[in-house]
């Protein structure tokens, strides 16, 4: 009897494990795969099948320039896994930005208002896009895509809330002005200027040696020839001409250089880069422009960013508040 019960529990185990496997074979199916869900929050769930309905521009992309098996190329997947990530992202954005649309109540309720509004915005998308553009983004009709055409309702939408998050927000003249004295250099008549020449290096022990051998007399050019690692200036004595706003330049480089007196020589200023040693060669000077001139461009500066600003942060909470949970290992 005890071999007999022993024999009915191994075939009970055995059943379990083969109903489990089955599970686990069904949930594994195209279908199945489809439907694992890959982000959760306020009683929402988008599914892997959704997710890659948006990416199928993407996807005809990367077929198209690492083949159908571009998973398989390690740097193909990683370019691809990161893209879909960031579709992911912006899916939740959206649904939480639909949910709040319907709640704010910011969509007119006359159809007409409403058809109107999201026919601006499909004039927009028109002179933004070209119809193949739209047909790679994976709205295989363009235009009279029905999908797009649901897409273009949603963007409307969102639209409407932005402005409903950020309709307070106002700059005045008082705002526009202290703006304006403390960034005079980005309004002149010409942008102003700065040549300098540096010396680049990997560690602050070489960068001391330079800093030393300069202290001697040494030339700033010749060393720069000699030591830079900069292959885009030491040919030409480590020099630069650069205006001072927007020079794309690292923000401590270009602080510690704007700083210096002409021909003065700074210490080792260590950045992403590595090590430099910066020589400010002249600066450049422009007449600025009178305030009443650039008042408008710098109040309407002033507002977009002071919106986005609003819009980041309300986006923040909303989206704590939705308690969101993705399922990376069903991407």
């Amino acid at each position: 009897m005890k071999n007999m019960r022993r024999l009915a529990a191994v075939a009970l185990i055995s059943v379990f494990a083969i109903s489990v496997a089955g599970c686990n074979m069904i949930s594994k199916t195209e279908a199945g795969i489809k439907k694992s869900p890959v982000a959760k929050f306020d009683n929402e769930t988008i599914t892997k099948g959704q997710l890659d309905e948006r990416m199928a521009g993407l996807q005809q992309s990367f077929i198209q320039q690492y083949g159908n098996d571009y998973l398989k190329n390690s740097d193909a997947k990683t370019q691809y896994v990161t893209q879909e990530k960031s579709m992911l992202d912006n899916m939740i954005t959206e649904k939480i930005l639909l949910k709040k649309a319907d709640e704010l109540k910011v969509m007119p309720t006359d159809e007409k208002e409403k058809t109107d509004l999201i026919n601006k915005k499909m004039d927009e998308l028109k002179k933004a896009y070209t119809e193949d553009q739209i047909k790679q983004a994976g709205f295989s009709g363009g235009y009279n895509d029905a999908k797009f055409k649901d897409y273009v309702k949603d963007l409307t939408v969102m639209d409407k809330v932005y402005e409903n998050i950020t309709k307070d927000i106002k700059v005045d003249d008082a705002k526009a002005q202290d703006y304006y004295t403390k960034n005079q250099s980005q309004y002149t008549e010409k942008p102003n200027m700065i040549k300098l020449a540096h010396i680049l290096v990997a560690t602050k022990e070489e960068a001391d040696k330079v800093e030393q051998r300069l202290k001697n007399g040494e030339d700033f050019g010749k060393l720069a020839k000699e030591l830079s690692t900069d292959t885009g200036s030491k040919d030409n004595n480590g020099e630069y001409e650069v205006p001072f706003v927007g020079s794309g330049f690292d923000e401590t480089f270009m602080s510690t250089a704007l700083a210096q007196a002409e021909g003065k020589i700074s210490a080792p200023v260590q950045t992403q880069y590595g090590f430099h040693i910066i020589k400010t060669i002249s600066k450049t000077n422009y007449p600025v422009k009178k305030f009443e001139d650039v008042k408008e461009d710098i109040k309407k500066t002033l507002l977009d960013q002071e919106k986005q600003t609003k819009y980041t942060d309300t986006m923040t909470k909303w989206r704590t508040d939705a308690k969101i949970k993705t399922y990376e290992e069903n991407l």
